[in-house]
């Protein structure tokens, strides 16, 4: 393909989800060979359905996507889907190769017979040790993080001419981030990425497309998110003053109108002159971009525990494949906050599952202490419930008016409170499940990748939350920016 030649062309594309739930607007943009584009918006703005229509996944309800001839795109989705978690590592990259766009432009070819040559190498792109001892594994057998590597590796593994990511630095601990950061950087090929970490984009990006939930149209930036940033609140600067500044002319031509209509004669047609004037100063009043909206400042009530919550005297790791016993001396009571780290495998989601359902030998919880879990697989939600009543079904007293203020606070309204959760997006299941804990009012908060899919503007609000969390606490977060602004009693290190 030629240089600058354009790959993706949206033409006024409009898509609604569900019945009469607009998310694109006569949307339009280009996408040019070799350009790295980060897509950004709110939490349900519609960034995963611009690549479900770049993919083919959805149809527009109007409009033209133009796609260049012969192009082969690559997603590397944000999770994998359950049917495929019981699926060895050799048969799901295969899967991976045999997806339409792929075989389409290569020609159809059908199975892969040089499949492992081809693992290893994504698999040492992606910082995923083991090669052919692991081909063998079932993918639910990976951690969190090893699983997001994989994900990644299944789009890698295509060699595209469009590789879509969509939240790629989820579970990824810093030497993942900074391994595929390296990887983007070099990848002489096209990339759209939808991300919130705002470091992770402004080291690769390029341009920017930022979905306005508001008027559910796409604005096109040349830059980096920094740039953009910038670009917008200048924009909003001159915006306001222009408005402010046709405010105040509006309000003095309106007294003079009241002044001359009551002189009568020619002092009525002049009032009537102004009269027009200022008919047209208000249609030149310009609508100010309104910025994506941040959740408000909340509270998890604690539940009222006297003593020993928790106690942790010997924990298990994955080392080599193998289980690994240590000792410890863990003691959580009301009020502290314990993290716990290590790098991706090191079997950290796995003792934290362990603990949520009482089941982890060698930690003892105290009886009748309520456990409120927050998973960073959102599979605590029954994807089958609507938002409704997955947070009626927390609450001691089904009390509707409490639960739809409790909803609102985390920009859940009335246009999605009766949608099904499987039917939310990622970021939008992360902000039920932190309502489903203010209801639930936990005495011992477990936490898993918390600030995964969220909006950025929410992270300090979380992190607020949780730093004033009166309960005991533990924490499993690959983002330091996040752990810094939260209180930490205790660390327990799982790799020392």
């Amino acid at each position: 393909m030629v240089k600058e030649e354009t790959i993706i062309r949206f033409e006024d594309v409009s898509f609604e989800y569900g019945h009469n739930k607009q998310i694109l607007d006569e949307v339009s943009f280009s996408i040019r060979r070799g350009m790295k584009t980060t897509i950004m918006g709110q939490n349900g703005a519609g960034k995963s359905t611009i690549f479900g229509l770049i993919t083919g996944a959805h149809v527009p309800e109007n409009g033209t996507i133009h796609i260049a001839q012969g192009l082969s795109i690559a997603l590397a989705r944000q999770v994998i889907p359950r049917s495929e978690l019981d699926l060895i590592v050799r048969d799901f990259f295969q899967k991976c190769l045999s997806q339409p766009a792929f075989a389409k432009a290569t020609g159809g070819q059908g199975k892969i017979y040089d499949i492992d040559k081809r693992i290893d190498g994504v698999l040492e792109i992606v910082n995923l040790k083991g090669h052919g001892k692991i081909h063998d594994r079932v993918v639910r057998s990976f951690s969190g993080g090893q699983q997001a590597r994989l994900l990644l590796a299944s789009a890698l593994i295509q060699d595209p001419d469009l590789l879509l990511l969509d939240e790629p630095t989820n579970n990824l601990d810093a030497a993942g981030i900074k391994h595929l950061t390296e990887y983007l950087i070099a990848y002489d090929k096209s990339v759209m990425v939808i991300s919130h970490d705002a470091e992770f984009l402004n080291s690769f990006s390029d341009s920017v497309l930022y979905l306005d939930v508001k008027t559910k149209k796409v604005e096109q930036y040349a830059g980096n998110y920094n740039d953009v940033l910038k670009d917008i609140t200048a924009r909003i600067e001159r915006e306001n003053m222009k408005n402010a500044q046709l405010a105040k002319k509006i309000l003095a031509n309106k007294e003079k109108i009241n002044f001359f209509a009551h002189k009568g004669g020619k002092m009525r047609l002049v009032a009537k002159k102004m009269k027009d004037e200022v008919e047209a100063m208000e249609e030149n009043k310009v609508d100010v971009r309104t910025e994506d909206k941040t959740i408000k400042p909340f509270s998890i009530p604690a539940q009222h525990m006297v003593g020993e919550i928790l106690h942790i005297s010997s924990y298990k790791t994955i080392k080599s494949h193998k289980q690994v016993i240590h000792k410890a001396n863990v003691s959580l009571k009301r009020g502290k906050h314990l993290l716990l780290k290590g790098p991706n495998g090191i079997g950290k989601s796995t003792l934290l599952e362990a603990i949520a359902r009482n089941k982890a030998e060698g930690t003892t919880i105290m009886e009748g202490v309520k456990i409120g879990y927050y998973r960073q697989d959102f599979s605590t939600l029954n994807f089958d419930d609507t938002v409704a009543e997955s947070l009626l079904a927390v609450m001691p007293k089904a009390i509707e008016q409490t639960m739809r203020a409790t909803a609102a606070a985390f920009l859940i309204g009335a246009d999605v409170i009766h949608t099904k959760i499987g039917n939310l997006s990622e970021g939008q299941k992360g902000l039920v499940a932190f309502a489903r804990l203010v209801l639930e009012a936990p005495g011992l908060l477990i936490l898993d990748e918390p600030t995964n899919h969220i909006n950025f503007r929410h992270v300090p609000v979380i992190a607020k939350a949780l730093s004033d969390y009166q309960g005991a606490m533990i924490l499993v977060s690959h983002v330091p920016e996040f752990v810094a602004q939260i209180r930490i009693d205790e660390v327990l290190d799982l790799e020392k």
